[in-house]
Parts: structure tokens; sequence; C-alpha cells
């Protein structure tokens, strides 16, 4: 059995994120939505994730990984192939994407469930009800890891209660607030009825100046093999490919963080005990958080 994500002396986890920026839905919130991707850059996509899955197959320390594209990678068949290899690599201690999950799921039965984990986004409108249920009913029952979320829209707020009661209380349920929007109280209450740990998210966290795990134990990486910190920290560490990137504890240069994969590394907020053994797939080390 592997140990828990994050645990291990010189475990490397990597947050990955390629040319890919096309997706099948068609999300009003998001600017990729049902954007196409011609075929030179899905090439580029592809021949950039295998160079990356290849140099994760070459390392001698424990790896895990979170798939952030800005699309969706699973309705990809080269996504689907990263996720299974990696799961099968035995210094691999979690393979994860963040993901709607539109995609058909037969070719989970080749993972190995013990360390490919899922962080679904429910998408109201985009998908039929029954249709997403049956898809998380039946990662249930394969034994898969996996979370599942919404975004904090009041729209979505009905559709999020009717997930959160028809799925089982083991499987967490996370809101994600809605950029731009400032909930009341009452608004905040609501959604913590579904998600106890929603006050993360509500308020963006202050982070300038303090100790954050990214780019030491926790980088960002693109298609090209640059590091940065995180996703949302421009400043280039170095190359993974070409061994200019060392490692190093470096406070946060920003004033806030206000988004989960970021300010989950932050130390202050004291999450990884939170999640402890889930940070990448946002699942709790209790079913019922808070």
């Amino acid at each position: 059995m592997r140990g828990p994500v994050g645990t291990s002396p010189g475990e490397l986890t990597i947050l990955y994120r390629g040319p890919l920026a096309s997706c099948d839905y068609d999300c009003p919130y998001c600017p990729f939505a049902k954007r196409r991707d011609d075929r030179g850059r899905l090439a580029r996509d592809r021949a950039a994730l295998e160079r990356f899955t290849a140099w994760v197959a070459g390392r001698d320390h424990p790896v895990s990984v979170l798939f952030t594209p800005w699309g969706e990678g699973l309705v990809r068949s080269w996504y689907r192939r990263a996720m299974v290899e990696l799961s099968h690599l035995p210094h691999v201690r979690r393979v994860a994407i963040q993901t709607n999950f539109s995609c058909r799921p037969g070719w989970l039965a080749e993972a190995d469930l013990d360390t490919l984990a899922l962080w679904v986004t429910y998408h109201p409108g985009q998908v039929p009800y029954e249709r997403f249920l049956g898809r998380c009913r039946d990662l249930v029952a394969r034994g898969v890891r996996f979370s599942v979320g919404v975004v904090g829209l009041p729209e979505h707020l009905g559709q999020a209660r009717r997930v959160r009661a028809d799925l089982p209380g083991e499987v967490y349920v996370w809101v994600n607030a809605a950029e731009g929007v400032v909930y009341t109280d009452d608004e905040a209450d609501a959604w913590t009825a579904i998600d106890p740990l929603f006050h993360h998210s509500r308020t963006p966290h202050r982070s300038a100046g303090l100790p954050c795990r990214t780019g030491d134990s926790v980088i960002s990486v693109d298609g090209d093999g640059t590091v940065r910190r995180c996703h949302f920290v421009p400043a280039v560490l170095g190359n993974l490919y070409d061994g200019t990137f060392t490692p190093g504890a470096r406070a946060c240069p920003v004033a806030m963080c206000d988004c989960h994969i970021g300010y989950v590394h932050l130390e202050t907020t004291g999450l990884y005990d939170v999640f402890a053994g889930g940070i990448l797939e946002r699942i709790p080390a209790r079913p019922h958080p808070g």
C-alpha cells in the first residue's frame, strides 16, 4: 500500500497544464467554453503530455500529479492513457485530473485505483442530471476515489442540493465560490450546508510573504516543461527537462490567493491536515468535514 500524498521526504507534487484549451461544454462562466483546438494544437498537446509522462516514469523519487487542463482532458485518449500508465508506476503516489467526466468510464478498468483519483465538476445545464448522477454512481461501484463539486452560482443551488442528497455521504461535494460574487451570510450558510468547507472558498486568503509549499514540494509545469511555483505566479523558476529548476522554500509573492489549487498549499490554512491523503483530488480526511 502506498503512503499518503505529501508525506514522503523528497516527494514532488506537480500541477501539469499543457496546451489543451478545448472543451465539450459551453459554460457561460468559462472562457474556454466550446472552444476548439486545431489539429496542430492537439498534436502539440499530445506530444507534450507524452514527454511529461516519460519524465515522470524515469524518476526514482515519489511523484504525485494533478492534471489541470484549461479544457476537458478525458475526452482525449492521450489523457486517459497517461492516467492509466502513471497509476501503475510504483513511485507515483497519486495521479488525478480536474474533469467534467463527460467521457465513458470503461477505461478505468485498466487503472490502478489505489493511485488514480478524479476531481469532478458538475455543470448544470451542460449535461442531463440523471446521466451525470449515473456516471458518479458508476464511479462509486468501481471503487474510484473522487470528489464532486459545483460553482456556487445562485442558479446552481437547487441542483447542488440535489447532488448532495443523491450521492453517498462518503462522496465529498465541494462548492467553489463564483468569481465576482459576494455572498451574504445567509447565502453562505446555504452553500455551507452542502459543503462544510465552503468558508475556505468564500473569502480569498491573504498570502503575501506567507510560507507556501509551492516552488518547493509543489510546482506548476506547462507543456514546454517551464516550471513556476503555481499557476497564479508568472515568474519562471527553470525547466523540468533541462535541470535548471531547483526546488526551494519561497514565501508567496502575491497579495491574495483565491483558488483552491493554490491556497490549499499555503501552510497557514492548515488544509494539508483537513485533506490528508486526498489533497490533489480534493477529498477531506473525514467524510463530513467541519
